[in-house]
């Protein structure tokens, strides 16, 4: 059966380690903090985890995701409390300075023709809008790559990307790599070798039973993320023009109209 991106999202009923679940959080605590007050869209939202968070601070929100399965998860479980679309980044079916900020968290690496969709987020956008995105670092030794994955970007490529959009880029790095601990190191040498031997399952489904092996027992994913299940540690100021070797985790926040 074809590998769809419900196969690759994190929904309600999975299993997650705790390092992945504060992962998860802090990208919507981190948001939160660029959203009080504001009209907000999460583009590629998934199920939704991250909205009602969002929601606690901001004036609105909406939300959308390319896959049908995975918006009616979302719709389940908020029903009316958010607006809910099957959309396509390429092609927003919003007017043009609909919003404040634009999220797109864990998808760019999905998306054929990304300065088209830069594009169209700056077309949403009002003047001096914000456009949040994270993915991860391809600049790190133990880096896989998603299945259904078009390109990654560091921080000069995005750069290269986002500005002829009008977008002054700022970065963030999260989740520090610990190669120097014990743990850490071999954790890395596991997921280095996995990776080249091309062992590493296909879905997120799958590659639970390996996260059992590593990180021991598993959470489950929430329908909703509660603030107070998680600790918060602000994700740090990295240099935008070399690639990050130091975080898991990259933060760009590309802020429409002159810096």
């Amino acid at each position: 059966m074809p590998q769809t991106f419900h196969d690759l999202t994190e929904i309600p009923g999975g299993q997650g380690s705790p390092e992945q679940l504060c992962r998860m959080f802090t990208r919507y605590r981190f948001a939160a903090g660029f959203c009080a007050g504001k009209d907000v869209v999460e583009i590629a939202c998934g199920a939704g985890q991250g909205l009602g968070l969002l929601a606690r601070s901001a004036r609105t929100v909406q939300g959308g995701d390319y896959t049908e399965s995975l918006v009616r998860l979302a719709r389940e479980h908020y029903g009316t409390r958010f607006p809910l679309y099957r959309l396509d980044a390429h092609r927003l079916p919003f007017r043009d300075g609909s919003f404040d900020v634009v999220i797109l968290y864990e998808a760019l690496y999905y998306m054929r023709d990304p300065d088209e969709v830069f594009g169209e987020f700056r077309r949403v956008l009002r003047p001096e809008g914000l456009v949040l995105l994270s993915l991860p670092n391809k600049s790190l030794p133990d880096f896989h790559p998603s299945p259904l994955s078009v390109g990654y970007f560091t921080p000069p490529e995005l750069v290269c990307r986002m500005a002829p959009a009008g977008f002054h880029v700022e970065f963030y790095g999260d989740t520090p790599v610990r190669y120097n601990s014990f743990r850490g190191h071999l954790v890395s040498l596991l997921k280095t070798a996995i990776v080249k031997l091309n062992l590493m399952p296909r879905t997120l489904r799958g590659r639970e039973i390996l996260k059992r092996l590593v990180y021991g027992a598993l959470m489950p994913i929430p329908a909703e993320l509660d603030e107070n299940q998680y600790s918060y540690s602000p994700p740090t100021p990295i240099p935008a023009d070399r690639p990050d070797e130091t975080h898991r985790v990259l933060f760009a926040v590309g802020r429409a109209g002159n810096p």
